[in-house]
């Protein structure tokens, strides 16, 4: 196993872990996650290498973010790397259906495994697990829990209206 690190950071839906291995960091999890690994899979704690994470992590909370640009490692089998690649290709603001999900990626029977796989990723919000939703739009299946995840989605509700407002302004002046 690579030398972890990691530092926990306040954030609006709560404490966040993030742990490092190297300069990619590997897990973003929430207090009380569903399948949180054990503390001491955290390594020891350390600040520096989470700077660039933290920074961006504040910008998406004040809705001035729409992508992460970090260096980041999945573990995971291959077909879980796949749905959390899919995940990555969500856009900001929008949502997707778990089955939605599972045809993105040529497995359209398998929405259950797609379900169990969003559910592990271990670097949740940058790698935006929580703007999958159930077949009727509602909100379902999130291991942070269902407040944080539509704590999430009004973020990027708001961040849309936002740049949305600011697109007409501009227009306007021209």
């Amino acid at each position: 196993m690579d030398h972890r690190v990691h530092t926990v950071v306040d954030s609006p839906v709560g404490p966040l872990t993030l742990v490092a291995a190297g300069r990619a960091l590997i897990g973003l999890y929430m207090d009380q996650q569903r399948h949180r690994p054990p503390a001491e899979a955290f390594g020891e704690p350390y600040c520096t290498p989470f700077t660039e994470a933290i920074r961006q992590l504040e910008e998406y909370f004040a809705g001035h973010r729409t992508e992460f640009d970090l260096p980041i490692t999945l573990g995971g089998t291959p077909f879980q790397r796949t749905v959390w690649a899919a995940l990555r290709k969500i856009p900001y603001g929008e949502t997707v259906t778990y089955g939605q999900l599972a045809e993105r990626i040529g497995r359209p029977r398998a929405v259950r495994a797609v379900g169990l796989a969003n559910g592990r990723n271990p670097i949740g919000i940058i790698v935006p697990c929580h703007r999958v939703v159930g077949a009727t739009g509602g909100l379902t299946g999130y291991g942070g829990g269902l407040e944080r995840k539509q704590h999430l989605l009004n973020v990027e509700r708001r961040g849309v209206e936002r740049r949305g407002a600011d697109q007409r302004i501009r227009v306007a002046v021209v």
